[in-house]
């Protein structure tokens, strides 16, 4: 693969993974408008490798302190035979909890309707529906009111819908990051911790789709210098992205995509 399409492929993952305008909804679009061919799945796997690195390195603060302090409770729950001590008033180590029951219901989705969901890839029409729906979602972000919720609490019923609305998200055009943010807004999740949920949810995720992609006889076909071209790229977007969001949402600010989405989606449909 050519180390330029390489980068160029590397830089559209990390941008759009993050960024609430679908990665997926773009990858069908550059295949159907501009003559662009799927990845193949190890350099696909690549990509999502880098946006993965770039998830953990921004937000290793978080990562370290959700390990370490569900250690301590872990620790002190085997210790005590009474007054069990509450995960609840551990906001790190129930951050780790509520991440483990967001990854639910998005691996059953991931399972039981991979194949059929998938099959949408092939209809660029659909993508640019989603895209419209995409664009309403994130515009209706504007009635989800700063406040509503503590700055360290998610909740069971708030982790299951956001993990749903991730699930969802396989459909190409559905932005992953935008339809979780979202969800956790009008869940009453505080805006910081909506997105912070939101991409340490991502983690579990991109794991899944690196283990169901990988595959070694790949290797040479693509060439390690493409590979190492487009995870770099993917890293380095990837927190950029991340960076960029992450600001936006701390102002009430992830609507401004909409139009974006809209007139992408619309372009999908009427071309």
């Amino acid at each position: 693969m050519d180390i330029s399409l390489s980068i160029l492929l590397g830089v559209l993952q990390g941008l759009t993974e993050f960024l609430p305008v679908s990665s997926s909804g773009h990858l069908v679009l550059a295949q159907n408008l501009f003559g662009i061919r799927e990845p193949e799945l190890l350099f696909d796997t690549a990509l999502h490798a880098g946006t993965l690195v770039s998830v953990i390195v921004y937000f290793r603060l978080d990562l370290k302190a959700m390990f370490g302090e569900t250690c301590r409770f872990a620790a002190d729950f085997t210790r005590r035979r009474s007054a069990r001590p509450d995960i609840l008033k551990n906001p790190h180590a129930s951050l780790l909890l509520w991440t483990v029951v967001g990854t639910l219901p998005t691996a059953l989705i991931g399972l039981l309707f991979r194949a059929p969901l998938e099959e949408l890839f092939s209809s660029r029409t659909t993508t640019g529906f989603m895209l419209l729906l995409t664009g309403g979602i994130l515009f209706i972000s504007r009635w989800a009111h700063e406040g509503t919720g503590r700055p360290d609490r998610i909740g069971f019923w708030s982790a299951l819908a956001v993990g749903t609305a991730q699930g969802v998200a396989i459909i190409p055009g559905i932005s992953r990051s935008g339809a979780t943010i979202v969800c956790g807004l009008f869940c009453g999740v505080e805006r910081e911790l909506a997105a912070r949920f939101s991409f340490l949810l991502s983690i579990p995720a991109i794991l899944g789709a690196i283990a169901l992609q990988f595959s070694v006889e790949e290797v040479r076909s693509v060439g390690m210098d493409a590979l190492l071209a487009g995870f770099t790229a993917s890293l380095a977007t990837g927190l950029i992205a991340l960076w960029l969001l992450m600001g936006l949402v701390r102002k009430g600010r992830i609507s401004y995509f909409a139009p974006y989405c809209w007139a992408v989606g619309l372009i999908a449909v009427l071309a």
